[in-house]
């Protein structure tokens, strides 16, 4: 018999995804293989486009046609062939944000396992309040079907009943607080957002809810309804006010005019100034809609539940002297105890099932144990979770399967981590491929370039300037390879510092905010100052408090200083911020639609522009007819997408350039205007640094700034016509400030969250570069992060800790840069320390 050799590569022959310039490149199978490069340089391209769609549309290849169309597919990446690829599985850069009614139990499945045991190894309370000492016949009848299912007789009084199944202890199901359904909070409208002001007349606007959309000249029913509009609100009499606040919803003949002088006669449906909010949030669907009627609402914390969200009914069940509220309570780490004591607890003729139930609870909590979460609570909710959390929670999952032969595909996994998390995380990846799978991780984090068997890294540059193989080998190869970009990083060869920081005794000659946060999650009477116009960095373990010390405490005191602020900050002392700009790594845009152009001010002033010409004034066109938003510019075919997506059944849907514009998403009549020989779509097609180096807009000031601007941030390689929400996260950041860069910012406080996601070190040196423009303009930065080179720059910095959890909370040190290294108790100086002394070499 002749034996084949196993494969020991992935060759990917001929990759053209994105700006992929038809590379060819093998990948090590079984190997921890890493994957650098600048931002925009093609990572994603090669990892996600090419190695994630090929294995995931193969495998799903394999499947049954009915059951493909239940699964969300993958199309066909653009590359000639890619040999003996495995499944493959992708954990992304920004995982979706669960809803309200996910936590950290229910994403985990964790809380899955714990309704079970309380269920099945509960001790239960009949109606007459006595109490049932857990047995194995509880768990029995839990197990039998229909009328049987759960019937117990109480041992003390004899009275028959029923007890608790695990759905009964769900609060997205049959546990679900009767007053609040689950969610742990009740909302009411707040009496005192109704009414706009006073002194003003229905017909000026005195009726808040009544400015929503669709309900704006519903004071003319009032108007009919008898109801002075002409006068001020507050000398409207009690019957009046009753009208406006509480009316009875009924139709009205009256006569409504519109702009352009026309009278419509109709019914209008009478919705008083409370209907108008709550009949309006029913039907709005869009997010910022949504976003502006909640303000007329107040939540507050369930009176029921507490914020429990399980009804108090299932309180009494205990299981080893906890009840499920105090059970959710717990975080991960704390589990293992509790779970021993249950085995304790419980008869012998218990043990088996208990066991059984513990060890697949733990199965699933070990590995995130593993990840450093241990400091999260079931009860969390999981929309308070950073990405990081949430990719290392995807990751765990994946981690407890204990698949082999699949290809694991992560993008930026050490998002959101400490420098003392990345070890475990890289830990995890040499398990995963212990296993016998094939893992490929894109990150600039030198650690995991570090610890990785094999580095492919992409470049040279980004954009068009990029998409090639630069360097590949194992580190030590790139640690020496003249063209790579990451090997000065690894080595310490590259500069550490890149901003004059302020000297130890000047950190505070501009002044100073203040605060105290009393009593908000971990953190307990904590006092912090922040240097006014300085770089300060916040860092510290995920969990010890970060987040709430700054975006959940001092950004809402800052912004309601005269109106109330959250009720756990005291003794604010604000010596002139007035503005504030929370830049976040969210995606720019909802939706394809979303360019650079249209983001920035550059698609209004090209829109002028084209006006402008004399064919667009022969024709009559607008600065409506040069958006693709808009029918008048919009191509018919594909309404100004660029695309056309065909639903071909069992098949992937496959998307198509259009073929009546050819992707440039205007109609024909609207791209025979030129500028300079060029038509709108022309233009678009234009990367920002060919822009300036044609001096294409040198004579169009208010563009050319702009474009300027965006060379300055390190965008120079974006496209003006490029799409958004496909941009990497430092990107988007980056995107975010170009209205702010060349602006007096005297009194603004930028705060950044996680700066660094996505960018190469490379590209920090250039967001270092930005934010001391924004200094030199007299503003104020904080930045959250876990990046030891943005850290190293700073002015100031405080260090929280000493770990998550209920062991984080504490501000462990604070100062300059160089002190926290020295500080013994911070474990964020320890790694800074290592930085320093690196790149002293």
């Amino acid at each position: 018999m002749k034996y084949h050799k196993q494969p020991t590569h992935i060759e990917v022959i001929g990759g053209r995804v994105n700006n992929l310039k038809n590379i060819n490149v093998d990948i090590p199978l079984h190997k921890f293989v890493a994957i650098s490069g600048l931002s925009g340089s093609g990572k994603s391209s090669l990892a996600m486009g090419i190695l994630y769609s090929e294995g995931a549309r193969r495998y799903l290849d394999s499947l049954a046609a009915y059951t493909k169309r239940r699964i969300s597919q993958v199309g066909r990446a653009q590359v000639d062939e890619v040999k003996h690829i495995p499944s493959a599985l992708a954990l992304r850069q920004r995982p979706a944000i669960p809803g309200v009614r996910s936590t950290v139990g229910t994403v985990t499945e964790v809380f899955n396992i714990l309704r079970l045991i309380f269920s099945r190894l509960g001790s239960p309370v009949c109606p007459n309040g006595h109490r049932v000492p857990p047995t194995i016949k509880i768990a029995e009848a839990m197990d039998l079907t229909g009328e049987a299912m759960g019937r117990l007789i109480c041992p003390t009084c004899g009275v028959q009943f029923y007890a608790y199944s695990a759905e009964d202890f769900a609060f997205n199901s049959d546990g679900a607080c009767q007053k609040c359904q689950g969610l742990g909070t009740v909302e009411q409208i707040d009496d005192s957002k109704i009414i706009a002001d006073e002194n003003l007349s229905l017909e000026k606007g005195a009726v808040a809810t009544w400015q929503i959309p669709g309900r704006n000249w519903m004071w003319r029913i009032a108007r009919e309804l008898g109801v002075r509009t002409d006068i001020p609100y507050k000398k409207l009499n009690a019957k009046e006010k009753e009208i406006v606040l509480h009316g009875k919803e009924r139709k009205i003949p009256i006569d409504l005019p519109t702009s352009t002088g026309r009278v419509y006669h109709l019914d209008a449906l009478y919705e008083n100034a409370y209907n108008a909010v709550a009949n309006s949030r029913k039907t709005t669907k869009s997010e910022r809609g949504l976003q502006r009627i909640n303000s007329f609402y107040k939540f507050s914390t369930c009176p029921r539940c507490h914020g429990y969200r399980i009804d108090p009914s299932r309180w009494q069940q205990l299981v080893a002297g906890k009840n499920i509220v105090a059970a959710e309570q717990l975080t991960l780490g704390q589990l293992g105890h509790y779970m021993k004591e249950i085995l304790a607890a419980l008869p012998q003729n218990m043990y088996d099932l208990a066991k059984n139930l513990i060890d697949e609870l733990m199965h699933q909590v070990k590995p995130l144990l593993k990840l450093g979460l241990d400091y999260l609570s079931l009860d969390r909710q999981a929309s308070s979770l950073s990405t990081g959390e949430l990719q290392r929670i995807q990751l765990g999952r994946t981690l407890r399967t204990e698949t082999t032969g699949v290809l694991y595909v992560l993008d930026e996994p050490s998002v959101g981590l400490h420098p003392d998390n990345v070890a475990g995380l890289i830990e995890v990846f040499h398990e995963l491929v212990n296993q016998g799978n094939s893992l490929v991780v894109v990150d600039h984090e030198t650690a995991i370039i570090n610890a990785a068997d094999w580095v492919i890294e992409i470049g040279p540059g980004s954009g068009s300037q990029g998409g090639e193989i630069i360097s590949q080998g194992i580190p030590q190869d790139i640690k020496h390879n003249d063209k790579s970009l990451i090997g000065p990083y690894l080595t310490g060869k590259a500069t550490l510092l890149v901003r004059q920081r302020a000297g130890a005794d000047h950190i505070f000659d501009q002044g100073k905010v203040e605060f105290t946060v009393t009593d908000r999650f971990n953190l307990q009477n904590i006092h912090a100052q922040i240097p006014i116009n300085r770089l300060t960095s916040v860092t510290g373990f995920s969990g010890a408090g970060k987040t709430t010390l700054i975006l959940d405490s001092l950004i809402p005191a800052l912004k309601a200083e005269n109106n109330h602020g959250p009720e756990w900050v005291k003794n604010l002392v604000n010596p002139g911020i007035k503005n504030i700009v929370s830049v976040d790594s969210s995606p720019v845009g909802k939706n394809q639609r979303s360019t650079v152009a249209t983001y920035t001010d550059i698609m209004d002033n090209l829109r002028r522009l084209f006006a402008k010409q004399p064919l667009a004034k022969k024709l009559r066109y607008t600065a409506a007819h040069f958006s693709y938003n808009n029918k008048e510019g919009a191509c018919p075919a594909c309404n100004g997408t660029g695309v056309i997506s065909l639903d071909i059944q069992y098949l992937p849907d496959m998307v198509e350039t259009c073929s009546v514009c050819g992707g440039h998403r205007f109609n024909k009549d609207v791209l025979k205007v030129k500028w300079h020989n060029l038509s709108i779509a022309d233009v678009l097609d234009y990367s920002v640094d060919d822009a300036l180096k044609e001096g294409l807009f040198e004579e169009e000031p208010k563009i050319n700034k702009t474009i300027r601007t965006l060379h300055d941030m390190g965008l120079g390689y974006l496209h003006l016509g490029e799409s958004t929400p496909a941009l990497s996260g430092g990107e988007a950041q980056r995107l975010k400030l170009t209205s702010h860069i060349h602006q007096r910012q005297k009194g603004t406080l930028f705060v950044f969250d996680e700066p660094t996601v996505g960018l190469h070190p490379q590209d920090v040196r250039t967001l270092l570069k930005v934010f001391q423009k924004l200094l030199d303009q007299k503003g104020t930065i904080i930045t959250i992060t876990h990046d030891l080179d943005i850290m190293a720059n700073s002015d100031y910095m405080i260090d929280m800790g000493p770990r998550g959890g209920l062991q984080g909370g504490k501000i462990v040190a604070s100062g300059t840069p160089v002190d926290i290294s020295q500080k013994s108790a911070s474990l964020t100086g320890k790694y800074l320390r290592k930085q320093f002394k690196l790149y002293q070499k």
